[in-house]
């Protein structure tokens, strides 16, 4: 949808960034005395570029995702994707699923990209709709981080239907009891000054926000 953003609009927002401080896994108060999951992705690598498949300059599906280490004490597991660097107060959200089996520790290709076939509740996203929004940076922005937060839950209490952003943050504050995240990348270059450096901050998973 925003392909067709003329470059000098998202140059010059190139400044403006939610930031991966305002992302649910840096929100929720998870570090001390609580657990570190291990999350991975056979599309792509901590940090490295999203494949364009996953983009909405391709499919648009939703990537694979793999995750270890849940405590013993885990009932199931929750996951938010959010835009650290979106041009908004907030970050953007691309995904919400809640309800994930603590035995599958995996998400296949295409899971998150409508209710039918996914194996889990799918929240809310920025848009309002249930599912995968995929990554759509405006062109000359520069590179944008995409947040897979997985958070594992304990207890036995229902979960809303279809949480937004604000309940699943809650929820997370009242019951999670580990985390862990893999940041995917994606740009669409300035074309009328040159390509974007991608110099950006980085967080390290599992790292403590200051």
């Amino acid at each position: 949808m925003l392909q067709n953003l003329p470059d000098f609009v998202g140059h010059a927002l190139r400044d403006q960034r939610a930031g991966l401080d305002q992302i649910v896994f840096n929100r929720v108060p998870l570090r001390a005395g609580h657990g570190t999951i291990t999350v991975t992705s056979g599309d792509f690598v901590d940090h490295g570029p999203l494949p364009v498949a996953c983009t909405a300059d391709g499919e648009g599906s939703s990537p694979t995702l793999y995750w270890s280490g849940l405590p013993a004490a885990a009932t199931s597991v929750a996951l938010i994707v959010e835009d650290a660097d979106s041009p908004t107060p907030h970050p953007l959200v691309h995904a919400i699923a809640v309800g994930l089996p603590v035995a599958d520790g995996a998400l296949h290709g295409g899971a998150l990209d409508d209710d039918e076939d996914a194996p889990a509740t799918l929240g809310r996203n920025s848009y309002l709709q249930h599912g995968w929004l995929p990554p759509d940076p405006p062109p000359g922005h520069g590179k944008h981080r995409y947040a897979f937060q997985v958070f594992a839950l304990g207890g036995a209490e229902p979960v809303a239907e279809t949480p937004g952003r604000e309940a699943l943050t809650a929820l997370l504050e009242a019951r999670a009891i580990a985390s862990g995240m893999i940041v995917g990348t994606y740009e669409r270059n300035d074309t009328s000054v040159g390509t974007a450096d991608g110099a950006v901050e980085t967080v390290p998973q599992g790292a403590t926000p200051a």
